[in-house]
C-alpha cells in the first residue's frame, strides 16, 4: 500500500510540471503539438528513471533536463520552423503567388491556458507571455538548438548561469558565450522582449468586436479604419504574406473574396494574442465550414497583423473550437 501511495505522489509531483514544460518544449520546437509529444516522452522516460532520481538535484531540475534533451533530439532531425516572413520578402496579391509548403515547415499556434501559468506575479506573467508571441518563437528557431535552450533558460525562465551550465553538461564559461551569441543573433532580428503587451481593456475589446462585425459584414470602410497602414497578413501552409493595408484588402476583396459571408467566433487566446475560428459558408449553402484560426495582433489601436492557419482540422479541436456552425 506503501508503495502504491508513493508511486501515485510521484506521479502528482511530475504532471505539477506539466504546463511550465508544455511552455519550455513549446518555444524550443514552435509547435503545440510536438511540445506536447516532447512533454509526454519526458514525463516517461522520468518514470522508467525514477530509481535512478536520487534527490542531489530539484525534481524540477531533473525534469527539465530530461526535456532539454528530448528536444535536442527531436530538433536534430529536422528544418527549422518558421513564418512565412522568415522565408522570403512579401509579394503582390494575387493567387499566382501561393504556394503551399509542408506542415513540419510552419511555426504553429499554442492556447494560453496550455503553458502560461495560472496566477503569479502579473510581470513574471507578462514576460512569459511576450516570449510566446509567434514573432519571437519565430526568431527562437533561428538559433542552434542549445543556443536556444541558453537562452530561454537564462532569459525567459531567469535560471542562472551555473544552473544552465550543470544542466547542460557544460561550463559556466560555455554558457555565458552561448548567451551573448543568442542575443546577438535575436537582436539582429529586430524581436526584442518588453514588459509584455498591454492586458486586454476596454478599448481593445471594443476594436476587436468592431473588427469581428466589419469581417462579418465585409465592409471596405470599417475594415479600413481598422487595419494599420503597415498591417501584415500570412496564412500557412501557404508562403505568401502581405505587407500594407492596400495589400491586405486587396487580397480579401480580390482571390480571398471566398471569404465574404464568413462566421468569426472568439476562442482562446494564441500566442499572447486575441484569436478566432473563422467559418466560410459552405458550398451547399448549408451552414458553416472551419477555414482558419486567426490570430490577431494589436498595437496601438490598430490591427497591426493577422495569421490566418489553415490547419483547422488540428487547430480547432486544440482551440475548444466546433467543427462546423449550422
Amino acid at each position: 500500500m506503501a508503495s502504491t501511495q508513493q508511486s501515485a505522489g510521484l506521479e502528482l509531483q511530475l504532471e505539477e510540471h506539466r504546463r511550465e514544460l508544455n511552455a519550455y518544449c513549446y518555444r524550443m520546437l514552435g509547435s503545440s503539438f510536438e511540445a506536447e509529444d516532447a512533454v509526454q516522452e519526458t514525463m516517461v522516460r522520468a518514470w522508467k528513471n525514477l530509481e535512478r532520481f536520487e534527490g542531489r538535484a530539484a525534481l524540477r531540475t531533473w525534469l527539465y533536463r530530461i526535456a532539454t534533451n528530448v528536444c535536442l533530439d527531436m530538433i536534430g532531425s529536422r528544418e527549422r520552423r518558421a513564418r512565412p516572413m522568415d522565408l522570403g520578402p512579401a509579394r503582390e496579391p494575387v493567387v499566382e503567388n501561393l504556394a503551399t509548403l509542408p506542415e513540419v515547415t510552419w511555426i504553429e499556434p499554442v492556447p494560453e491556458g496550455a503553458v502560461l501559468p495560472d496566477g503569479g506575479d502579473p510581470a513574471e506573467v507578462a514576460v512569459a507571455r511576450e516570449s510566446i508571441k509567434l514573432a519571437f518563437v519565430a526568431a527562437l528557431q533561428h538559433l542552434p538548438a542549445q543556443q536556444r535552450a541558453v537562452l530561454i533558460l537564462c532569459e525567459v525562465l531567469r535560471w542562472k548561469a551555473a544552473e544552465v551550465a550543470e544542466l547542460l553538461d557544460t561550463s559556466v564559461a560555455a554558457v555565458n558565450s552561448s548567451l551573448q551569441r543568442a542575443r546577438a543573433t535575436i537582436e539582429s532580428s529586430n524581436i526584442t522582449q518588453s514588459d509584455g503587451p498591454a492586458p486586454m481593456d476596454d478599448a481593445q475589446r471594443e476594436l476587436l468586436a468592431r473588427y469581428v462585425d466589419a469581417f462579418e459584414r465585409y465592409d471596405m470602410e470599417a475594415l479600413t479604419s481598422l487595419l494599420h497602414e503597415d498591417a501584415t497578413q500570412s496564412m500557412p501552409p501557404y508562403d505568401l504574406w502581405l505587407r500594407g493595408r492596400d495589400d491586405v484588402l486587396t487580397w480579401w476583396f480580390g482571390p480571398g473574396i471566398g471569404c465574404q459571408g464568413s462566421r468569426v467566433v472568439p476562442t482562446l487566446a494564441a500566442n499572447g494574442s486575441p484569436a478566432f475560428g473563422q467559418y466560410k459558408p459552405s458550398a451547399d449553402g448549408n451552414g458553416h465550414e472551419p477555414w482558419a484560426l486567426q490570430v490577431v495582433e494589436i498595437v496601438d489601436g490598430r490591427i497591426v497583423e493577422i495569421t490566418f492557419f489553415l490547419d483547422t482540422k488540428r487547430l480547432f479541436p486544440l482551440f475548444g473550437l466546433p467543427a462546423r456552425l449550422d
